[in-house]
């Protein structure tokens, strides 16, 4: 009997073992068995059950293989398992994919790259399978972390290390299909997985040779021109697709590894590689998440704001590539919060080369690095601006207006509060830096603003410290302002069309689009048009003007008369270059002759464009064509010159060379203008703004007059006037005075009648402030307490504070000092 029992052991085998084994030929080179493998699969199918315990006895057959290096069986093994997961459909796969996965962890855990190869790829052919219903327990993380080994595989042999590479690329982008469409595998997209998986494909992405070569999702990529096994083409091609599947909460998971790659990596600077894979993003991700891009990248800056300049300049560079092909009006509700961080950085750089600057000037000699240093510094902010042009002109034109009104709110000006920059530690050089950049960064938001109105497009917050700015004593900087103004008053894009200042024999031939001026824009040059004709005024008397000053100047007075005017504007500018030519010859000012000059080319090539736009040629020939004969440097294309000579003094009484007011006011009879208003001379009244926005503020100005020394003063005595007979007749003599005084009576009476609303309006307003301001100063030094060593009590944030002052820092008279 108990023969006979054993001999009947070996066939009471469970069937399901007996078809696993028939499948495994004696010689492993002889492959698998296909008959022997269709009854092991029409089995599996038949009793579906019975999934589970063929999965196990084979992960028991392909371990035991494993461990005795008997790899021709476990390839067979591995074919076997491919097959029957690609038949089998059911509700009972779920316990046999366990154990599938639990066998390509082992394949995965070997040493052999011919076994995690093939690991790999049926892992991938089990991620192309789209499961009928969701998996609740099974997690991946073990195959995120093995994949992306295998990615940064360091294998001796250059043809190996690739296939492991490639191996691993696909085992995560199978990773990548099998989770991201599954609700219940979110797990994917938290940050301990994704710092493996975006590093990995960096990795190899930076081998790639040629990284020029970005475009959009429609161009053909890399894996399709060189190949499937090219690990950087693959390993963008899988990046590519992680982020295509991104949803609106992942960006920030899926975006923070590349920025820490590329800081581990020093791939700032140079950054073409950065600037690649914000490329590759930016067209990969959904439109309407890029602002969390260029969030991202702007708290990436915030948080290096204290490193090198070329990798600041990097990450701003890398920044300006995601703004530009950020798509119109979807950039997200931050956009203040982006130019505020921008216009922070500028500020930042401004101080780091000014700091940079006194270091070097403190120092006995000058050092090499320094001055790199700061031209690294220049390559910051440049790259700042580019930005935030870039930025703005890819705004809609409501949001571009509230971001030059923000702009311009950061920009300091003299006289007035700017709570945003504190422009007493960086000094006049570092404050005049800060107005020149972000003007700058004003012209390239400007450019291309198209308002239909000069109400929405220059309103009174915008426009006053514009004009501030122009008065400045830096000719640089009223260019700048310049150019802001021709941006947005030029609608028809005619400012081409100009081409510098000079004498246009046919303006009719230039194509000048124009339109007819609307109810808005005559409202609003009558409540700002003196206040421009003001500045174009002063602005021309600069003695620092040049060739570019009185091209942009010409420009603008052309502008207006294309833009905005109609009959009043048009006198009015006609009596603003009189009185330009006026103030020219009487030359109270002392100014050179250049400038004298080059005011009267002005003049004449600006009233010259006017007469043919209003069609009244007559208005100026005569004039031109003298100068032509007999003073050509009062022309444009002559005092513009290099080397023009130049006169020892204008000729005040050759009337021809020069414009008439009773001419002007003949030729404008006919086409119907007020011609009665030329006879009132322009006189721009002065205001406390040129004082606010020259070199000395108010504080400085008082503060020079007080600390003046006492012995530099002249002797009275010197000062007083001798008295002769002459003096003394005169001083009886009322007979003049008396005319005087009725000729200025007859023209205060004759302005009053003619002169416009505003220009009176700013005649009275500008003596009130000028009284106010005179007030305020007297009463600032004679309510203001005499410095003491004892202290003085000031009130702030209503508590008392004692504040002593140093006995050898007080001013005695020189009698009180031995």
């Amino acid at each position: 009997m108990p023969a006979g029992v054993c001999g009947c052991c070996g066939p009471l085998r469970p069937r399901y073992k007996r078809l696993v084994d028939n499948i495994f030929p004696e010689d492993p080179k002889d492959g698998l068995s296909k008959s022997d493998m269709e009854k092991l699969t029409f089995y599996a199918v038949s009793a579906p059950e019975k999934l589970d315990r063929i999965g196990a006895y084979l992960a028991e057959r392909l371990s035991r293989d494993v461990v005795r290096h008997r790899y021709g069986y476990v390839v067979i093994a591995m074919e076997a398992l491919d097959q029957l997961l690609m038949a089998c459909h059911s509700q009972s796969i779920k316990p046999f994919v366990e154990s599938f996965l639990h066998m390509v962890a082992k394949l995965l855990e070997s040493r052999e790259p011919d076994l995690q190869v093939l690991g790999t790829n049926s892992f991938v052919k089990f991620a192309n399978i789209e499961e009928d219903t969701p998996s609740y327990h099974r997690r991946y993380d073990f195959f995120v972390s093995q994949f992306s080994a295998m990615c940064h595989s360091t294998h001796e042999d250059p043809e190996t290390r690739t296939r492991i590479r490639v191996a691993g690329i696909k085992g995560l982008q199978g990773v990548v299909r099998k989770t991201v469409n599954d609700e219940l595998q979110a797990i994917i997209w938290e940050p301990q997985h994704m710092d493996k998986l975006i590093p990995s494909m960096l990795f190899n992405m930076q081998d790639a040779e040629d990284l020029d070569r970005v475009g959009p999702p429609g161009t053909p990529s890399r894996t399709e021109q060189e190949g499937e096994e090219n690990p950087a083409a693959l390993a963008e091609s899988c990046f590519r697709e992680l982020l295509g599947r991104a949803a609106y909460g992942n960006m920030n998971n899926a975006v923070r590894p590349v920025l820490v790659h590329l800081d581990n990596h020093r791939l700032w600077d140079p950054n073409e590689f950065a600037v690649s894979c914000f490329r590759i993003i930016m067209y990969s991700i959904q439109a309407q998440h890029s602002h969390h891009v260029i969030q991202q990248v702007l708290g990436h800056l915030d948080t290096h704001n204290k490193n090198t300049p070329r990798m600041r300049a990097g990450i701003v560079q890398v920044l300006l590539e995601t703004v530009a092909i950020a798509a119109k009006g979807s950039v997200g509700p931050t956009v203040l919060e982006v130019f505020n961080t921008l216009l922070k950085h500028l500020r930042m750089s401004v101080d780091f080369e000014l700091g940079e600057n006194s270091r070097r000037n403190s120092g006995a000699s000058v050092s090499s690095s320094g001055r790199i240093k700061e031209s690294e510094e220049r390559i910051v902010q440049n790259a700042i601006i580019q930005t935030i042009g870039f930025f703005g002109g890819n705004l809609p034109d409501y949001q571009r207006a509230e971001v030059m009104m923000f702009i311009m709110g950061k920009v300091p000006v003299y006289g007035t509060p700017c709570h945003t920059l504190d422009t007493v530690k960086i000094g006049h050089q570092g404050t005049k830096r800060i107005q020149a950049m972000l003007l700058s960064s004003l012209i390239m938001v400007t450019s291309g603003f198209k308002s239909k109105t000069m109400v929405a497009a220059l309103p009174a917050p915008f426009l006053d410290p514009l004009f501030s700015i122009s008065l400045m004593e830096d000719s640089e900087l009223r260019q700048l302002v310049l150019e802001i103004l021709l941006n947005i008053i030029d609608r028809h894009d005619n400012r081409a069309k100009l081409r510098g200042i000079r004498i246009i024999p046919n303006v009719a031939a230039l194509k000048i689009k124009r339109e007819k001026i609307s109810k808005q824009d005559v409202g609003f040059m009558k409540k700002h048009g003196q206040q421009l004709y003001r500045h174009i005024y002063l602005g021309c008397k600069e003695e620092d003007n040049g060739h570019k000053n009185f091209e942009l100047l010409f420009t603008t007075l052309a502008v207006l008369t294309i833009e905005l005017a109609n009959e009043e504007v048009v006198v009015d500018l006609i009596r603003l270059a009189l009185a330009l030519q006026d103030m020219t010859l009487a030359n109270e000012e002392n100014m050179p002759m250049v400038i004298r000059c080059g005011i009267m080319a002005l003049v004449a090539a600006y009233l010259n464009f006017l007469s043919q736009m209003i069609a009244n040629p007559p208005f100026c020939q005569h004039v031109i064509e003298m100068r032509n004969l007999e003073a050509p440097y009062l022309l444009p294309e002559h005092i513009f010159r290099e080397k023009c000579p130049l006169p020892n003094d204008l000729e005040k009484e050759d009337r021809s060379l020069y414009f008439q007011t009773v001419d002007l006011a003949e030729c404008l009879v006919g086409p119907g203008y007020n011609a009665e208003r030329l006879s009132i001379p322009y006189v721009p009244q002065v205001t406390d703004e040129d004082r606010f926005t020259r070199r000395k503020s108010l504080v400085d100005t008082i503060s020079l007059q007080v600390d003046f020394p006492s012995d530099s003063l002249p002797d009275k005595s010197l000062l007083a006037e001798e008295i002769t007979f002459e003096t003394l007749k005169k001083a009886i003599d009322t007979t003049g005075l008396e005319e005087q005084e009725k000729e200025k009576r007859r023209q205060v009476m004759e302005k009053f009648q003619k002169a416009p609303f505003e220009e009176i309006a700013a005649h009275c307003e500008s003596k009130a402030n000028m009284l106010h301001d005179r007030l305020a100063q007297i009463f600032e030094l004679t309510i203001r307490p005499p410095p003491s060593p004892s202290g003085v009590v000031s009130i702030s944030a209503g508590h008392a504070q004692h504040q002593s002052v140093p006995v050898y820092e007080m001013k005695f008279p020189d009698l009180c000092v031995y």
